[in-house]
């Protein structure tokens, strides 16, 4: 089996995506992106995991796979180079998922962390689902249909990646070997960086959530933006100007802190170097929130605005949108059929398509005269 370096990732679609979104993923996929080295990156819409916890609510999914796609496409996803697609339109990954349970158990599946902190934080301990429950699997399948190399993910998905890792092995070692692996074993990408993996949402919560309202999205105005800054929470201790103030778990110096350069100190700020200077002074005292979420806002401007101009682009041609994805998803699907026909095949459950199987049984049923 050829071994490429193939990337895939993805979004549930339950909402448009936010800040929290760009520091974590949004922005390494495109630095992956641009740096080249894989020989094929694919990026989904995973819609039917998002229906494992919002099966009431089609609305939501249905307008927000359009938000992600928009989304996408204006943080600079390029579809000449990154497949953007959508989970439910490659039926290869439900059938990859219908396979890939019989590799694992319940137990197992009931230590995973990841998914028994979800479930928790969702209230759904008297009423879990199955499609939730199996989530490890779904999410092994997506990884295992495109012989992905490489997942990008936060810290927090480790266990899921794992999962993936174990059910691959326990795979190979059955139907395949060493030499002839039938699925390929895939790696995590976790961000260096430790503000990248959870960025807090502005009221100083630990998650930013559209359900808490403390998100700045993506596709925010200018003055949803600054108002949004300007009402972030910081230091309760830091009443005055001159007050020593704290930085750590200060939101606006974490968003900082993930976004912020030298070169915005030199643009917007030159009374600092950088944000360690700056850092010392509010700590020191004598630097007001004002100024800290005014250069913020700022910051914030710079990133977004571009953001912002290429999302009012794609609103506008939203029939290339859908161009865009309906040429990604069929260039899913071939790719995760072929890996599916090696798994039925390993599998033996090729009846059809193996011609092998077939003249065994007409030789079984041959009559002897």
């Amino acid at each position: 089996m050829e071994k490429k370096r193939v990337i895939l990732t993805g979004d549930r679609p339950t909402g448009k995506l936010h800040i929290g979104h760009y520091a974590g993923s949004l922005k390494n996929r495109v630095k992956l992106m641009e740096e080249g080295n894989y020989d094929e990156f694919y990026v989904f819409i995973a819609d039917c995991q998002a229906l494992t916890d919002n099966v009431g609510k089609p609305q939501k999914i249905e307008d927000s796979v359009v938000d992600v796609a928009l989304d996408y496409l204006a943080i600079g996803l390029d579809p000449a180079r990154v497949t953007l697609f959508i989970q439910s339109q490659v039926p290869q990954m439900a059938e990859m998922a219908l396979y890939l349970a019989n590799f694992v158990t319940v137990a197992t599946l009931e230590r995973n962390p990841t998914l028994k902190e979800e479930i928790k934080a969702r209230g759904m301990d008297a009423s879990l689902p199955v499609g939730f429950f199996t989530y490890p699997v779904s999410q092994a399948a997506d990884i295992a249909c495109f012989d992905t190399t490489l997942v990008p993910a936060g810290e927090d998905q480790s266990p899921m990646v794992e999962q993936c890792r174990e059910i691959v092995r326990r795979v190979n070692a059955i139907y395949g070997s060493p030499e002839h692996p039938i699925l390929v074993e895939p790696e995590i990408l976790v961000p260096k960086q430790e503000f990248c993996r959870r960025l807090p949402g502005t009221d100083g919560r630990a998650k930013m959530s559209k359900s808490l309202n403390n998100c700045i999205y993506l596709s925010d105005s200018s003055k949803e933006v600054h108002d949004k800054v300007f009402s972030m929470f910081t230091d309760p201790t830091h009443l005055r100007k001159d007050d020593p103030g704290h930085t750590e778990n200060n939101p606006v110096f974490i968003y900082l802190a993930a976004f912020c350069t030298d070169e915005d100190f030199a643009r917007y700020l030159p009374q600092y170097r950088n944000l360690d200077e700056m850092k010392a002074h509010y700590e020191r005292g004598g630097l007001g929130d004002v100024t800290c979420k005014k250069f913020l806002f700022q910051v914030l401007e710079g990133i977004l605005a571009p953001i912002r101009e290429r999302r009012a682009y794609w609103e506008n041609h939203l029939d290339e949108v859908f161009t865009i994805l309906n040429e990604g998803c069929k260039r899913a699907e071939r790719k995760a059929a072929g890996v599916m026909d090696r798994l039925k095949s390993a599998l033996k459950v090729d009846y059809l398509t193996n011609e092998a199987y077939k003249a065994a049984q007409r030789a079984r049923y041959e009559r002897k005269d």
